[in-house]
């Protein structure tokens, strides 16, 4: 801030940046998805294995996780 950046530009700094984290490993997961998929069956009650519902869900959810993660620090 001392050289001329504003509050705005800081916090979409930290933001990015997190994030970017956060995509890398949810790509890293999806290269995962069959061995995820078998032990989603057995610890889910009621869920089947390719539910896509469920995964959107997760998702969304750990989405939601990282974007307050890197905003309320920032």
């Amino acid at each position: 801030m001392s050289l001329g950046a504003t509050r705005l530009d800081i916090l979409l700094l930290v933001v990015r940046q997190g994030m970017w984290l956060s995509l890398g490993g949810f790509r890293g997961r999806c290269f995962r998805r069959p061995a995820a998929l078998a032990l989603m069956a057995n610890l889910l009650y009621g869920a089947k294995p390719p539910d896509p519902a469920t995964f959107v869900a997760v998702a969304a959810g750990l989405g939601f996780v990282a974007i307050l993660a890197c905003y309320i620090p920032a």
